[in-house]
């Protein structure tokens, strides 16, 4: 097990959840944590490939309970389709974790409209695109997860258009954990620190002046806890919010960062 991961036990068993993203990164630790735990995954990536890769790691351990989707997340019809489709498959829906995602460089000053565009698409429209696709599908118990970052909260250099659109997030947790909690659906959003993944590799790059490592190194002394964070613990946290075991847990805006934002 990589550090933070913890024994997956079977708090999922029965459920069928929706993983975004989850062609890799956080999603893909997420995806299999779930099906770790019981549950049977809907895999869905922008990137086909990946999706089915994903799809094929979790059938590997656990048989038929995965299938692979591809959608943007950002387009009404295609993430209607992918929702009709899962449900179609697998009879229901218990679980939807919002965590695709993109992420541009740059500040105010030399963000393109274009890349703002896209990044509000993704993250914003594309959280509430894929909620209200679920929503006929969920009933009393079910879990929405959105998926905010550390930059939702605190200052952090050249991710203007990121961080502002993981902060709407953040806003839209709230309103749908008040919105929906008349019907037993609960929404949290997990906000993570820095994660080494594919998505935050260019932002490590260039932090250390086109090497990963050198940015790494650079990134590590911000956190308390003296290492980034792994995928996998992301995707333990996760499966905690999809459980019964955060029962009582609604509009929770919940770190995972290492104690950065303590600081």
């Amino acid at each position: 097990m990589t550090s933070g991961e913890t024994e997956p036990g079977r708090r999922l068993e029965g459920k069928v959840a929706l993983v975004t993203g989850a062609g890799s990164g956080i999603g893909q630790a997420t995806a299999l944590r779930f099906a770790a735990e019981g549950a049977t995954v809907a895999v869905l990536d922008v990137r086909p490939e990946l999706a089915a890769l994903t799809t094929m790691m979790i059938e590997k351990e656990h048989e038929d309970h995965a299938m692979a989707l591809s959608a943007d997340v950002g387009r009404a019809v295609e993430i209607e389709t992918a929702v009709d489709l899962a449900v179609a498959e697998f009879g229901r829906l218990d679980v939807v974790y919002n965590n695709a995602g993109n992420m541009g460089l740059g500040s105010v000053a030399d963000t393109s409209e274009e890349d703002w565009d896209r990044t509000f698409g993704v993250h914003v429209k594309g959280t509430f695109l894929t909620s209200r696709a679920a929503l006929e599908h969920l009933g009393r118990g079910a879990s929405i997860i959105n998926q905010g970052s550390v930059s939702a909260l605190v200052g952090v250099q050249y991710l203007a258009a990121y961080s502002a659109a993981k902060g709407a997030v953040v806003a839209l947790t709230r309103q749908m954990a008040v919105d929906l909690a008349p019907h037993g659906i609960r929404v949290n959003a997990i906000c993570p620190g820095t994660v080494r993944t594919p998505l935050t590799e260019p932002m490590l790059r260039a932090r250390g002046d086109g090497d990963v490592e050198a940015g790494i190194a650079a990134t590590v002394p911000k956190y308390p806890l003296g290492r980034l964070g792994t995928p996998e613990d992301i995707g333990a946290l996760a499966a905690f919010l999809a459980s019964d075991d955060a029962a009582f847990m609604t509009g929770s805006i919940v770190t995972s960062d290492g104690g950065m934002t303590a600081q």
